[in-house]
């Protein structure tokens, strides 16, 4: 049986009276709740709404533009604020819809092709509410539900353990990593731990240059993690065997070296070529670099700056900064150790892309 959204939730439009609540939330693209940056001093905060656990937000802005309706689910807090052109709203009756099913409902990329289809004829590509409240969505038995959630949540919550795991294993790395610095008593350019390459982007005019062939890695494919393990970019074998000597093996160290990301880095769990934002280091030594460099990040941003608005860390400056480094025998023995935590955490990174893909199914498959 399909019901529209506005059969099945209530809006709320509860404010901050007394500014009671501080927590201050968004909600980003990626359909989730972030900390808000902005600088509440002398904010009337009486005027922010209310929202609380389990219920949801969304931002109808833009949406045609953006290609995603930025909607999410409250869980990280008993309560919190948000601005007032956040709609919120929660589920009428928890005995027809589950919240989180209706959440899995809203993560289906086919919802968000829907609501921008939708957007099109808005002012600004935005959605009026009336307009999403009108969006149908199939709603079976709340038995049904509860298995497709819990289906969901076993495989979510392996995610977390997995990500939680490998957050103790980069600490447990980096422990090692710091009690070895009393030994590095020289400092070595980068270009002595191995070959940099700065990455280049084929011309996009030329459509058979791209494909399915070679990852293609841009800085938003860091994600945070020591790894990279999936991009959303792809060459063909001739868009990357047009660009010469810009291939990159797999435990390449590379360096966001544009703008906000400039001095982030990961290492690469496959063959690949980068576009001109990243600096590559291929090395025999991937897990020390990695350390060294996130522990230099301050000071190689600081080489991209004064030229321009935007940090650009360019080859020649990055190269040849000097980085602490032990003796030859003491740097291998430090890079076995480091590696074997390292190939623990790239396995477990693997089978999160697994889980996710997983998830994804569990979720495009709710209309059937």
């Amino acid at each position: 049986m399909y019901k529209t959204i506005e059969e099945l939730v209530t809006r709320v439009d509860e404010r901050n009276n007394g500014g009671i609540v501080s927590e201050l939330i968004g909600v980003s693209i990626d359909k989730c709740f972030i900390k808000s940056v902005a600088n509440t001093n002398g904010t009337d905060l009486s005027k922010y709404k209310i929202i609380r656990k389990n219920d949801f937000a969304v931002s109808l802005m833009q949406v045609s533009r953006d290609g995603k309706i930025p909607v999410a689910r409250l869980e990280e807090y008993e309560e919190a604020i948000m601005s007032p052109a956040y709609p919120i709203f929660r589920v009428k009756d928890k005995n027809v819809i589950l919240p989180e099913y209706l959440e899995m409902w809203f993560k289906r990329p086919e919802f968000d092709r829907e609501a921008a289809f939708i957007a099109v004829g808005g002012v600004r590509g935005s959605m009026p509410w009336e307009e999403f409240a009108k969006m149908k969505l199939p709603v079976p038995t709340i038995e049904k539900q509860r298995k497709i959630v819990n289906a969901y949540k076993i495989v979510t919550d392996r995610i977390a353990l997995k990500q939680k795991i490998n957050d103790n294993l980069e600490a447990q790395a980096n422990a090692i990593f710091s009690s070895s610095a009393p030994d590095f008593t020289d400092l070595q350019p980068i270009h002595n731990f191995g070959m940099v390459i700065t990455g280049k982007t084929p011309p996009t005019s030329v459509a058979e240059y791209y494909g399915n062939d070679i990852p293609f890695i841009k800085t938003p494919d860091m994600h945070g993690n020591v790894y990279i393990t999936s991009s959303e970019c792809s060459l063909s074998k001739a868009g990357a065997d047009s660009q010469k000597n810009k291939y990159i093996p797999e435990n390449t160290v590379v360096v966001a070296c544009i703008g906000a990301n400039a001095g982030e880095v990961a290492l690469t769990s496959y063959i690949a070529q980068t576009n001109q934002q990243i600096n590559a280091v291929i090395s025999k030594y991937p897990c020390f670099l990695y350390f060294s460099i996130k522990a230099h990040t301050a000071e190689l941003r600081t080489l991209g700056e004064g030229s321009s608005t935007m940090i650009n860390i360019n080859k020649t400056s990055f190269e040849k900064y000097e980085i602490p480094t032990p003796s030859v025998n003491t740097l291998q023995q430090l890079e076995h150790k480091l590696s074997i935590v390292f190939s623990t955490i790239l396995h477990n990174l693997q089978e999160i892309d697994r889980l996710n893909e997983t998830k994804d199914l569990l979720v495009t498959q709710l209309s059937h």
